[in-house]
């Protein structure tokens, strides 16, 4: 078993032992587990699913951060977080409209305006998305 922290600037994280976590990272998927060696890597806009001891498993929506392992102990940083079963789809569908109404109009913002409305639009996506059980 590990000991997962979920760390947030809004306190809407997690804490508690667990089995296994695979989580998105900006070069591909990672998995810890017990044993894991030490590790600190940035994360991508993506899902973590995490196993606990009886084998459940529950799906998170992450929004980039990073990720660090070290003596057992998985803390992983985002600028949110939220479980993919608390998501609230009419605002996230709400995000997802204003991101691509953003970008199509983007003649009239910078170049900064532009690429916040792709994350935000990337962000919306993900909790958007159901993650399929059956690819774990």
């Amino acid at each position: 078993m590990i000991q997962l922290r979920v760390v947030t600037p809004y306190g809407n994280g997690f804490q508690g032992e667990v089995k296994r976590v695979i989580a998105r990272g900006v070069e591909g998927d990672l998995a810890f587990m017990k044993g894991t060696a030490p590790l600190v890597t940035p994360l991508a806009i993506g899902k973590m699913t995490v196993i606990f001891a009886d084998g459940k498993k529950r799906v998170g929506n992450i929004s980039s951060g990073y990720v660090s392992m070290k003596n057992d102990v998985l803390t992983l940083v985002s600028d949110a977080f939220e479980w993919e079963d608390e998501v609230d789809f009419a605002r996230a569908e709400e995000a997802k409209a204003r991101a691509e109404k953003q970008l199509r109009e983007r003649s009239e913002q910078s170049k900064i305006e532009i690429e916040r409305a792709k994350l935000a639009l990337a962000r919306a996506i993900n909790r958007l998305n159901r993650k399929d059980e059956k690819m774990l």
